[in-house]
């Protein structure tokens, strides 16, 4: 286990508008702001979203999955953390979200999020890290899995 006591900076309502390609909104918003670690959660819609998946029996369960699968027309529920990517000078999300896809009878999905368009509107809230330093840097050991480190710059 890794747990540290996060001093808060911050604290940000943040709206994404129809169109936007969320990721690089966020990243955008993350620069801007000069915002490097923290904590999110929102809610919205998209119009369309790429998650972990497959519809294929797992191979290995124990692995991570690196298979994605794209949904359209979402109302969305999200959360997650950002944390600092010293190898790419740029805030790296980690971001679950639940959809419900409108066309389905809002039938569910929910998984990391790769990818999303925003429709209409996503409002955020941003809480801020400020220390100790929250780093998200790829384990070897394990998958490359990128997993959080708290007091170290990468």
């Amino acid at each position: 286990m890794r747990a540290t006591e996060i001093t808060i900076g911050r604290t940000f309502a943040v709206a994404f508008d129809d169109g936007e390609d969320f990721f690089e909104a966020l990243a955008a918003f993350c620069r801007e702001s000069g915002l490097r670690a923290g904590y999110v959660t929102f809610i919205g819609g998209f119009s369309q979203a790429r998650l972990v998946g497959t519809c294929e029996p797992l191979k290995h369960p124990e692995r991570p999955l690196w298979e994605e699968i794209e949904v359209e027309t979402l109302e969305v529920l999200g959360i997650g953390t950002l944390a600092w990517d010293a190898e790419n000078d740029r805030v790296a999300p980690h971001i679950h979200v639940s959809a419900g896809v409108k066309a389905d009878s809002a039938d569910g999905r929910t998984s990391h999020l790769l990818g999303a368009t925003v429709q209409f509107v996503t409002e955020f809230r941003i809480e801020e890290w400020i220390s100790p330093a929250v780093t998200r840097p790829r384990n070897p050991d394990l998958y490359d899995v990128p997993l959080i480190t708290f007091g170290q710059e990468g």
